[in-house]
């Protein structure tokens, strides 16, 4: 005799199975069983945010001058990492130098409050190229810079300004022209008015800066004049680095 399964039964097994498969499982969970969290079924929980990096150095920002990128200061800053800084103390950046100095001096206040905040310290030490000068002392004036500044260092600084610059047509290249509007703002009254380390160094060799004394700044701590050695080589040279360190590291507010 020949079995016959009546038609209404022949797929029950096989849709039992896609029940089965449809079930998830929190659905097989018992009813008093908790469910467990979303990282217990495969996937990983963040981990914590790293500390902050451990300094000991005042954090120092780079600001590079007209014409020029953070890769300015690629001899320097690998200087610094040899005499013990650490990256976290070390920043530098490109910004567009064509554009006004009050523009990049806000850009400078960002930059810092940044470090600040990252690294836990309370001021920040700015060494400086060329035009970059001119935007940190804008800061320092007029941005509220003056107590997040230990010291400055402006190397071949425009700080009034350079003959050259008659030839650009830039914002910021007609700040630099001597007596502009932003320079005379600069140097209307004290030139170095703030407890902020002050310092310079000049070339007399300088074919960017002229005239060559247009670095001094009335006032600053220190004003030196280098050996013969032309605009670019100042932020190169190792005398100049050696004075550079010792300057911001061991200038004491009064």
């Amino acid at each position: 005799m020949r079995l016959v399964i009546p038609r209404s039964l022949r797929f029950a097994p096989l849709a039992a199975l896609v029940g089965l498969g449809a079930c998830n499982l929190d659905s097989v969970a018992g009813p008093t069983e908790p469910l467990s969290p979303s990282f217990a079924r495969g996937g990983k929980p963040k981990p914590p945010p790293p500390p902050p990096p451990t300094i000991t150095h005042t954090p120092i920002l780079f600001v590079h001058g007209y014409n020029g990128s953070g890769s300015t200061w690629t001899t320097m800053i690998s200087r610094f990492k040899t005499d013990g800084y650490i990256d976290a103390e070390l920043a530098n950046w490109t910004y567009d130098y064509t554009k006004s100095n009050r523009t990049t001096a806000q850009t400078i206040k960002t930059k810092i409050d940044s470090i600040l905040t990252t690294t836990g310290a309370t001021q920040v030490n700015i060494i400086t190229h060329s035009m970059g000068t001119i935007s940190v002392r804008y800061y320092i004036d007029s941005l509220g810079g003056a107590s997040k500044v230990h010291a400055f260092a402006g190397l071949g600084a425009t700080n009034h300004g350079t003959t050259l610059a008659a030839f650009l047509f830039t914002p910021s290249g007609i700040e630099m022209r001597p007596n502009s509007t932003l320079l005379n703002h600069l140097n209307a009254t004290d030139e170095s008015p703030f407890v902020v380390g002050y310092g310079t160094w000049r070339t007399p060799c300088d074919e960017a800066v002229s005239p060559h004394d247009s670095p001094i700044l009335n006032g600053a701590q220190l004003n030196i004049e280098t050996v013969c050695m032309s605009h670019s080589q100042l932020h190169e040279d190792a005398t100049v680095y050696g004075q550079v360190k010792s300057f911001i590291e061991t200038y004491v507010a009064p």
